[in-house]
């Protein structure tokens, strides 16, 4: 069993930055593909970026292109989202999920292992 642990969610001002952070622990020796998602109140929960399991591939939503970095550690048991510009739309419980996986390229799921999201308000 892998646990997955999200951090660095809070409340900012529109085009201000925040860094979302993820860990694993458990069976985390294995190789994770692991990717971001996010749901907005009242909507359904969506893909927003994925990376593979040495790093080398990153994968975006439209919405975050451009604004969102993710990226991960050496050790490939965590990862971060860089989140720059952020708007009022980005709104929503980020949630970090992770996949056993050697793909050379990210996809945006299916996943097996998901944190309990960390919650982003950004204010107009």
């Amino acid at each position: 069993q892998v646990d997955v642990v999200e951090s660095g969610g809070g409340l900012v001002q529109a085009g201000d930055s925040l860094r979302l952070s993820c860990a694993l622990s458990g069976h985390a020796s294995s190789p994770y593909a692991m990717a971001w998602f996010r749901q907005a109140p009242g909507e359904e929960r969506i893909f927003i970026a994925a990376i593979n399991w040495i790093g080398t591939s990153t994968l975006y939503a439209d919405a975050v292109k451009g604004r969102f970095t993710i990226s991960r550690d050496g050790a490939k048991v965590s990862m971060s989202l860089q989140m720059d510009s952020l708007k009022p739309e980005d709104t929503a419980v980020y949630y970090c999920a992770a996949q056993v996986s050697f793909a050379k390229e990210p996809f945006t799921g299916p996943y097996d292992y998901w944190g309990q999201g960390t919650q982003v308000t950004v204010s107009s």
